[in-house]
């Protein structure tokens, strides 16, 4: 072979190699990191985790209320028996159900937006409270009041559900008069707007305060700049009214 063509035939493999060779590298994937969870939100103490991906807020926990309760299993450190009176100054009469260890994941809007198109609250979990337990609306069940249930709220103003499923329909008791205060940030529903107590800058909150979803706007402690916000009333709806303010999110158990 001719030296000559020897020469610009190594020279050719090269070339094509070293082309190859940068075709086929690929410049590594920077691992994405998860967004900064607000501190407002890691006022809820009760979740087992709290995540945000910057769009949505992830808050999971056990549903499981942190005060004493007579649906608690008589083994429960926290099981406490009740023959008091509860809320609306009924006589407690316990339901047949008991405290259930669940499973939430709740997934709310970080920047809530009143909706343009307000929907309806469901049965069942509404929202979530800063230990943990659901809120539940004001119905018992496919629009029937809470009149017959209310009897059987236990001491903390809550009772559990067919399954377990430990919730409040009114003002979380344990939360505005032991745990934190009446005027205290009590969770979120779940279109992400707060839920306060049932008491403002020093005075109570009656629904003629509220509007027709059972909140108003304006500053409060955690938002400076003021934001829509639900309160907790003596009174139906006591949490909610006409529906979400917002768009809700998501919840599963």
């Amino acid at each position: 072979m001719n030296p000559k063509n020897s020469f610009f035939t190594l020279l050719a493999l090269i070339v094509v190699g070293l082309a190859c060779k940068k075709a086929t590298t690929s410049t590594p994937s920077t691992p994405s990191t998860p967004s900064t969870v607000p501190e407002v939100y890691k006022k809820i103490y009760g979740a087992t985790s709290i995540t945000s991906d910057g769009t949505f807020i992830t808050i999971k926990s056990n549903g499981t209320p942190d005060h004493k309760s007579a649906y608690y299993a008589t083994t429960n450190p926290l099981y406490e028996a009740f023959t008091g009176v509860t809320f609306a100054g009924k006589s407690f009469v316990k339901n047949p159900n008991s405290i259930n260890t669940l499973s939430y994941t709740f997934k709310i809007p970080i920047n809530p937006a009143e909706a343009s198109s307000k929907s309806p609250t469901p049965l069942g979990p509404i929202g979530v409270t800063v230990n943990g337990v659901p809120f539940f609306n004001q119905y018992a069940g496919p629009n029937q009041p809470l009149t017959g249930e209310i009897a059987t709220f236990d001491q903390g103003w809550g009772h559990p559900a067919p399954g377990g499923m430990y919730h409040y329909h009114v003002e979380p008791l344990y939360l505005t008069q032991t745990k934190l205060n009446k005027s205290a940030l009590l969770g979120f529903l779940l279109d992400g707007f707060p839920v306060y107590g049932p008491e403002e800058n020093g005075a109570k909150v009656t629904n003629a305060s509220l509007d027709a979803y059972h909140g108003h706007k304006h500053a409060t402690a955690d938002y400076p700049a003021g934001i829509y916000h639900y309160h907790v009333t003596d009174a139906d709806p006591y949490i909610n009214g006409n529906g979400f303010f917002g768009t809700a999110g998501t919840v599963s158990n």
